[in-house]
Parts: structure tokens; sequence; C-alpha cells
């Protein structure tokens, strides 16, 4: 049974940092990718970041472009999402996802999907609130 355990969500203020984890169990962990996702009250599941089956290849949405880094330990099965600098924009419920790969081929090159419908597998989520 595929299961995702995401926690380190909590209450910060404006300019604070934050690090959330994903543990994984019930599927190769070196063999799938996991994303991270992010919904707002009222708003559509965000993809944010993702990290691919190597462990070594992270991307990233424009909004959390250079304060947010993904780094994964293969040998806890474990994905953590390192958030710095962070606003009150980046209040939601956090998820962390699984899927076959982290891309999609789209505008002549492969790019970092954001779909929700491109992971298979999702966690509980952690909630992030950011005070200003």
């Amino acid at each position: 049974e595929v299961q995702l355990q995401a926690s380190g969500g909590g209450l910060v203020q404006t300019g604070g940092s934050l690090r959330l984890s994903c543990a994984a169990s019930g599927f190769p962990f070196d063999e799938r990718a996991i994303a991270w996702f992010r919904q707002a009250p009222g708003k559509e599941r965000e993809g944010i970041s993702c990290i691919d089956d190597n462990g070594e290849t992270p991307y990233y949405a424009d909004s959390v472009k250079g304060r947010f880094s993904i780094s994964a330990d293969n040998a806890k099965n474990t994905v953590i999402l390192q958030m710095d600098n962070l606003s009150p924009e980046d209040t939601g419920v956090y998820y962390c996802a699984v899927g076959m790969t982290c891309t999609w081929y789209v505008g002549g090159r492969y790019r970092f999907d954001p779909r929700a419908l491109a992971y298979d597998y999702w966690g509980q989520g952690t909630q992030v609130t950011v005070s200003s």
C-alpha cells in the first residue's frame, strides 16, 4: 500500500522558514518522482516543486524558485522541502504526491509538470500559515 506522510507545517512570520518532510512507503522510492503541491483557501491545487526518481534533479514553479529547495534522502525514503523567505501568499495546505516523472513535454521541451492529474498517490497534507 502506497503511503505518503507530510509533516512540518506550522505558523511562521513573514520572512521566516519552515522545513516540510514527506515520508514515503509502499513503492520503490528510487523509481518514482515526488512532488509538492499546495492549496490555498478558494484556490486550485498548485504544483510547486518536484524531485525526479534519481533524487538529483529538482524542479520548481516560478512562484517558489529561489526560495524553496527540494531534496531526497533515499536511505530514509523521505523528501524534504526547505522553504525560506516565506510570505502570506505561501499560506495553504501542502501535500506531497508520487508520480512516474516530474516533467511533461510542452512548448517544444520537457518542463516541470505542475498538474495534479500527473501524480497518482497523495499524502494527507500539512498546514502552513504565514502571518504578515
